[in-house]
Parts: C-alpha cells; structure tokens; sequence
C-alpha cells in the first residue's frame, strides 16, 4: 500500500480542532468566572448589595473555573490521543520534514498555561 500522508496531517488537524476547542472553553470558563465578580461591584456601585451577593460570585466562580479545567483536559488529552495514533501510523505516512513534536508541545502548553489560569481564578 502506497504511503499517504494525508492521513498524518489530517489527525494533526483533529489535534489542532481539540486545542481550538479547548482555548474556546477556557476563555468562556474565565468570562464566567469574572462575570460574578462584575454584577457583584454593580450591586454594590448600585447600593443594592443583596447578602446573598457572595453566594452569586462563589458560584459563578466555582463554575468557570470548572470550565477552564474542561478546556485543559481537552487539551491534554487530545494531545495524549494524537501521540498514540501518529505511533500507529507507518513511517511512511509522517513526513520526514515535518517534526510532529510542535503541535503536541504547543498543546501541552497552552493546558499548562490553564492550570495556572485556574489557580489564579481559585485564589
């Protein structure tokens, strides 16, 4: 069987579909996360600060942090899935020029750069 490598570029564009997927969640994970925080200080310019109004931030809070972490295991593990697959591929179907590393590592970083979002949210 002839090698073909359109299969090789077409798991790296599935890789880079997940890391789209994931910064996209992420980044709704953050605006949830800051939303609380924005209606909390309107009440509060408003004079309307209701007891309940930390409730409100806690939650939204808790709730995009969990979205930032949906977004870093998407990342991650889309990463994990595109490394097992290019191991299954015959060498011929992965083109010598092109290094498969670049894509998995910018995966890999931008999950870690997450973790440090979400740590930064929490605290």
């Amino acid at each position: 069987m002839p090698s073909d490598p359109r299969v090789f570029f077409a798991a790296e564009r599935t890789l880079l579909a997940w890391v789209r997927t994931g910064l996209t969640v992420m980044a709704f994970g953050f605006v949830v996360a800051r939303f609380g925080l924005f209606l909390r200080l309107l009440a509060v310019q408003m004079g309307n600060a209701v007891p309940d109004g930390l409730l409100h931030h806690q939650i939204s809070n808790a709730v995009g942090i969990a979205l930032v972490l949906l977004g870093v295991a998407c990342m991650a593990l889309g990463a994990v899935q595109h490394r097992r697959y290019v191991a299954t591929l015959p060498p011929a179907d992965v083109p010598r020029s092109h290094a498969a590393v670049y894509p998995v590592a910018l995966a890999l970083v931008l999950a870690a750069l997450g973790l440090v979002l979400a740590a930064y949210l929490a605290f």
